[in-house]
């Protein structure tokens, strides 16, 4: 099938294995169908953002996974697809790929646009980041870890794969707009551990550079 000229493929990724902590965060934000840990999923986001309403209507009719994220905000359209079975979310994101014209790497290749890891936080720090969190609490005198990525989907990818790879907790996580965060806590070992699992998924997406 000939390439759609009229859709940019922002983000596509698959997620092997949701963690536990990620998991949980995804199933307080989402308006859709609600995962659970362990299962596998898939994040596309496109431009224009009306094109989402097709790209999730190719995926779910395409096997037996389940939506749970289907935003359109003013420049992008991002959808996630999750299910028990890794090969149903797989085959779905090939269905879609093929009606689009597309092949996965016609993504653009995600960057890391900042990192950090804050020693030691601050009361005052912790209170600012607590008031506006959808996860943990941050505990002053933690370590926080800060991630931003472009495009901003990628960063759910981030998180998942820092949480398999260290003993850290998952503050807040903001996957819609041009840049994605990801916020977490633990020891200094545990963020940095952390820090070097997030940027390594990051580094090992291929795609067209934008």
């Amino acid at each position: 099938m000939s390439k759609d000229n009229n859709v940019q493929l922002r983000a596509y990724f698959f997620i092997d294995r949701m963690q536990p902590q990620y998991a949980a965060y995804f199933g307080t934000v989402t308006a859709g169908d609600i995962p659970v840990a362990g299962m596998a999923q898939l994040y596309v986001e496109v431009a224009p953002g009306n094109e989402v309403f097709r790209v999730v209507d190719m995926a779910v009719k395409a096997t037996e996974v389940k939506p749970g994220v289907q935003i359109v905000e003013r420049e992008f359209g991002m959808l996630e697809v999750h299910s028990e079975s890794q090969e149903a979310v797989r085959e779905a994101g090939r269905t879609l790929l093929e009606r689009l014209g597309m092949r996965e790497e016609d993504r653009i290749r995600p960057k890391v646009a900042s990192v950090q890891v804050i020693t030691n936080v601050s009361p005052y720090q912790a209170q600012l980041i607590n008031r506006s969190r959808r996860g943990s609490m941050l505990v002053p005198g933690e370590a926080l870890f800060v991630m931003e990525v472009t495009p901003a989907a990628y960063i759910d990818i981030a998180a998942n794969e820092a949480e398999k790879s260290a003993n850290v907790r998952l503050i807040d996580l903001r996957d819609v707009g041009r840049f994605g965060r990801l916020f977490m806590a633990g020891t200094e070992a545990e963020a940095r551990t952390a820090q070097l699992a997030a940027t390594a998924a990051i580094e090992a997406i291929s795609g067209v550079d934008k």
